[in-house]
């Protein structure tokens, strides 16, 4: 199996497609480090980012995925742990 790698490209995507953006937000300028809700992501938000990255790259995040990294940076690095432990298996 090829591992898969999620990017934050990937996740401003289904971002923006999910809940969309806060107009003063700019998800294109150094966001790594900043909380979602201050960019706007409240939980609702974040579990619909949940869903759609379980889809699109057929893994299964819990809950605490969202509450344990508050910033992309964090989240994107939780993912792809999550991808490579199912390159792995």
């Amino acid at each position: 199996m090829s591992e898969q790698e999620f990017t934050l490209q990937d996740l401003t995507r289904i971002l923006l497609d999910g809940a969309g953006a806060d107009e003063s937000v700019d998800l294109d300028g150094n966001i790594l480090d900043t909380d979602f809700e201050v960019l706007g992501y409240e939980s609702l938000a974040l579990l619909e980012t949940g869903g759609r990255i379980e889809r699109e790259f057929g893994i299964e995040l819990d809950d605490e995925v969202f509450t344990d990294n508050t910033t992309p940076r964090a989240l994107v690095a939780a993912v792809n742990a999550q991808l490579a432990r199912l390159a792995s298996a």
